[in-house]
């Protein structure tokens, strides 16, 4: 208990040299408690020969003595495991360190010169991160906090996993958390459980129904760096996610729509821009990634009569048979 105050009182202090003035009400807010506790924070504060008072009425308020600066703004331990999420607050918060970043993030400014503190506020003031795409929502990922936990303290997870092929019982190593868009995933070394061999897999967090951090801990392999291996997983995912290729004759028009469907097509479109498949009649011939026949086909349909099949010859009749199909629901 006296450590949560004591942390409290310098997370206070910290406030009150940013933001010169708060009232008892936002203060109570701010850590939750009540207004009669932050009154005896303040005389504890002043107690201790901190320079702070406070006026009553409208527009009232407590503030620092004009020019006082402290420097006690040494970072606890979770302060410092969320140090790299400030300036993140949604994500801070899914992981559970979004109370930590906040505080982590006050006491740098409080660590700057004056100047350059103003000058971080106001960029702070001013820029917003948002990761999540329009028309959609942040998925609920009820175990991300747990496994964040279980990332820090390098501890075994036990868990029951959801995926396309079923539900599975796994025992992980969880390496590391990545951010794709507005899901959360987990790489891990995970033998299937009665299997001796690791391996590193990649696991959505909202797809796990059950999970229980064990006290078991494990090495992270020192030659393991995640940035460097989620780029290759999503080079290799991609590659599998398209095996197939289909020549595709594109207007100007159908060349746009096709780019507009992700960095693979545009990608795709620029190749082909810059071969010596373009025609006089600034139609182009692309050799575009495919997953399979029917997502081609009505992938085709899509663009409209701007893209003309060429190869393969099945999705080029597959396209013309839904085309027919269509054509007859319209009559």
């Amino acid at each position: 208990m006296h450590r949560m105050r004591s942390s409290r009182l310098l997370s206070i202090l910290i406030l009150l040299q940013l933001r010169v003035r708060l009232t008892a009400e936002a203060l109570a807010r701010e850590f939750e408690v009540s207004v009669r506790t932050i009154h005896r924070d303040m005389d504890a504060l002043s107690a201790a020969g901190v320079p702070v008072y406070g006026d009553r009425g409208p527009g009232g308020g407590f503030q620092l003595r004009a020019g006082y600066q402290t420097r006690l703004t040494g970072l606890a331990a979770d302060e410092t495991e969320a140090m790299f999420m400030i300036g993140l607050p949604g994500p801070a918060a899914a992981l559970g360190l979004g109370a930590a970043a906040t505080r982590a993030g006050n006491k740098l400014l409080a660590a700057l010169p004056s100047e350059a503190s103003a000058e971080a506020g106001r960029l702070s003031a001013r820029f917003h991160l948002d990761p999540v795409d329009w028309y959609r929502a942040s998925e609920a990922v009820a175990y991300l906090p747990s496994m964040t936990r279980a990332v820090l303290d390098a501890r075994r997870v036990s868990m029951t996993y959801e995926s396309w092929t079923g539900t599975k019982a796994w025992t992980i190593e969880p390496l590391g958390l990545v951010l794709k868009g507005s899901a959360w995933y987990v790489v891990a070394n995970a033998p299937h459980t009665g299997q001796r061999a690791k391996k590193l897999r990649t696991f959505k967090v909202s797809n796990v129904i059950e999970m229980v951090v064990t006290p078991d801990s494990f090495a992270r392999p020192l030659d393991f760096d995640l940035a460097t291996h989620w780029a290759a997983e999503l080079v290799r995912f991609e590659t599998s996610l398209r095996p197939g290729i289909a020549l595709l004759h594109a207007t100007t028009t159908g060349q746009a729509r096709l780019s507009a469907l992700g960095a693979y097509a545009e990608k795709a479109v620029r190749e082909a821009e810059t071969s010596t498949s373009a025609r006089s009649d600034g139609n182009l011939l692309i050799r575009f990634p495919i997953e399979n026949i029917e997502q081609a086909a009505l992938l085709v349909l899509g663009i409209g009569p701007e893209v003309e099949v060429v190869d393969p010859l099945a999705l080029r009749e597959r396209v013309r048979v839904l085309a027919r199909d269509v054509a007859r629901r319209m009559k």
